[in-house]
């Protein structure tokens, strides 16, 4: 069973940052896509950024330049540093992994940036 957890979300002012871990258990991950999304008030879900086993990455243009997305493939961990944080980053932050064409998520982790 997988099984996604998130951490490190907060409150934070704009220019800000903050780093978002995600740990995947139930089996090993290291073939598989992770990678994070968001979804703020009243919008659908977005892309954020996500990495292959290979290590490429896409990212959304708004955040590119200003968050970084890593994978630690023997932990099975996902992180997100997001620095220069702006007040439309604001939003609940979910960690996916793609496994055998179904998608897996995290309950999510709420980023807050107050100007």
């Amino acid at each position: 069973q997988v099984q996604l957890v998130e951490s490190g979300g907060g409150l934070v002012q704009a220019g800000g940052s903050l780093r978002l871990s995600c740990a995947a258990s139930g089996d090993n991950f290291s073939m598989n896509l992770m990678g994070w999304y968001r979804q703020a008030p009243e919008k659908r879900r977005e892309l954020v950024a996500q990495i292959s086993p290979g290590g490429s990455i896409l990212d959304a243009d708004s955040v590119r330049g200003r968050f970084t997305i890593s994978r630690d493939k023997v932990k099975n961990t996902v992180d997100l540093q997001m620095n220069s944080l702006k007040v439309e980053d604001t939003g609940v932050y979910y960690c996916f992994l793609r496994r055998f064409g179904n998608d897996y998520w995290g309950r999510g982790t709420q980023v807050t940036v107050s100007s």
